[in-house]
């Protein structure tokens, strides 16, 4: 069992909090732990949380801290959702997958599908990406023996 940040877009946009809620419940059903904060909340609108931007952002840079992994759905950019790769993967060194769809935009932008050291994966739907996000994970939890999975 891994433990996942999921990170998705909230003030970009809510149409996606259904996906989420999927993709969220698909990774918890595998057995790993995730945490996602407001993302998949059904009461949160593109307004965000009814907390202090500091207590969001202590709540969720402490998440990141935490996680074995970022998982991050980038189809909707999202500055608060670009931080939240950045900070995991330069400031932690934690590995980071990025699902996208390119039926949702022109293109991915090229601070994640340029960075070598994220997984991006580019999926049309939820059949399609489900088996590919379980492959990319399984990579984490099959480690050597005496090496961290990061």
């Amino acid at each position: 069992m891994l433990t996942l940040y999921f990170a998705g877009a909230i003030s970009g946009g809510r149409d996606d909090v259904d996906l989420y809620r999927e993709i969220i419940a698909a990774l918890e059903r595998e057995g790993h732990r995730v945490r996602a904060g407001a993302v998949a909340a059904e009461h949160v609108t593109a307004s965000g949380e009814a907390l202090e931007s500091r207590a969001i952002f202590d709540r969720d840079l402490g998440w990141i801290a935490e996680c074995d992994i970022v998982v991050a759905e980038v189809s909707k950019p999202s500055i608060g959702v670009g931080y939240e790769i950045a900070t995991a993967r330069y400031h932690r060194g934690i590995p980071v997958i990025c699902l996208y769809r390119p039926a949702h935009t022109s293109r991915c932008t090229a601070m994640v599908s340029g960075d070598r050291g994220i997984e991006l994966i580019e999926y049309a739907d939820l059949p399609e990406l489900l088996p590919r996000l379980s492959s990319a994970l399984a990579k984490y939890t099959t480690a050597r023996p005496g090496l961290p999975p990061r």
